[in-house]
């Protein structure tokens, strides 16, 4: 567990915390507004594709082998962040998510700083992520946490490939 002031970090599942719906309810949050940027609007969680529907109803199994870390307010889960296990000395940073509702408390910062610890912890050397180019605040944070852009490993277009040594 890591406290970022108000901001308590948990891993999950693994806490005694009630946050198996609010999990689902952010990476909801996370693919809905993430296709809605990219001009594939969808209604609900429902037109999602088959791969991110199946984060949401069933994360436990989807996340197996990695490491979910939920940011509490209070009660509230108030963000949540995925850490890949890891692969040739890398993992991965994915799903990167703060509540609209509670932005601006140093949340992302506060899931970012657990993950980086956690790599550290098990050994990672190298900690990767991928943003899409159009979330310019996100960029910003992860380059002021030391990451910098890197040759592609996703060919999407209009995503930015970042890494840092953890």
């Amino acid at each position: 567990m890591t406290d970022h002031g108000e901001v308590v970090v948990v891993r999950w599942p693994g806490q005694a915390l009630p946050v198996d719906d609010s999990v689902a309810a952010l990476l909801a949050a996370y693919h809905l507004r993430t296709e809605a940027e990219k001009g594939e609007s969808v209604a609900d969680v429902h037109g999602l594709p088959d791969r991110y529907r199946a984060e949401i109803t069933d994360p436990r199994t989807a996340f197996a082998g990695d490491v979910v870390l939920v940011a509490l307010l209070g009660d509230a889960a108030a963000g949540c962040l995925v850490v890949t296990s890891p692969v040739d000395g890398r993992s991965e940073i994915k799903r990167l998510w703060t509540d609209p509702g509670f932005r601006g408390r140093g949340i992302a910062s506060a899931l970012l700083d657990a993950a980086l610890a956690h790599a550290a912890e098990n050994g990672v050397a190298t900690v990767r992520l991928s943003v899409w180019e159009w979330r310019t605040g996100a960029i910003a944070l992860y380059e002021r946490l030391g990451f910098t852009v890197t040759r592609p490993w996703d060919e999407r277009d209009q995503l930015v490939c970042m890494q840092r040594s953890a």
